[in-house]
């Protein structure tokens, strides 16, 4: 654990401040959900919680399936970081943080397919290459709120990203979705 040397004092609800650095460093906004953990030396843990991060092994076999399917390279991401990976470069993408730009796509719920150079184009990470050609985004709607979003990528100049792809995209996101409900 690393120290802050920030203290602060809970008030008579029981409420602590989280500091702003720690927020903007850990990218918690407002009305994000935390999970609270105690260990048995008496500290509390506060983590940002990741409702796709629920549905991890399954998210990967889902992307795994998407992959094998469409030739993709597929993405699911929750607000924050890719949850699984799957297909041709998944190392590169797996587990890392996602970019602003894909940030806010999903805050804005959007869906769509882009090729490079387009202005809709986004990177996915904050250290993608971009090595891609073109793209399909769809975002992943759970209750009402953006959760995450499912991602297929390809490399391929010709062939590129097509509507069954941004079908099987859209219906991935409206699946995950379903099953963070139940």
């Amino acid at each position: 654990m690393k120290a802050t040397g920030i203290v602060r004092r809970i008030d008579d609800l029981g409420r602590v401040v989280v500091p702003k650095e720690i927020r903007r460093t850990l990218r918690i906004r407002e009305g994000d959900p935390l999970e609270i953990f105690t260990d048995r030396e008496g500290e509390i843990i506060l983590k940002k919680y990741s409702p796709i991060g629920e549905l991890g092994q399954f998210a990967g076999m889902y992307a795994e399936s998407l992959a094998q399917t469409s030739g993709c390279l597929v993405c699911i991401t929750d607000r924050d970081h890719v949850v699984a990976a799957a297909g041709s470069g998944k190392k590169d993408f797996d587990g890392k943080p996602i970019s602003k730009q894909l940030e806010n796509v999903i805050t804005d719920r959007e869906t769509f397919c882009a090729r490079k150079n387009e202005k809709g184009f986004v990177k996915i990470t904050l250290d993608d290459s971009g090595d891609f050609q073109s793209q399909v985004v769809s975002t992943i709607i759970c209750e009402g709120d953006a959760i995450g979003s499912v991602v297929m990528y390809n490399r391929d100049d010709n062939g590129g990203i097509g509507e069954a792809e941004s079908k099987m995209a859209k219906v991935a996101a409206g699946f995950l979705g379903k099953q963070m409900e139940q």
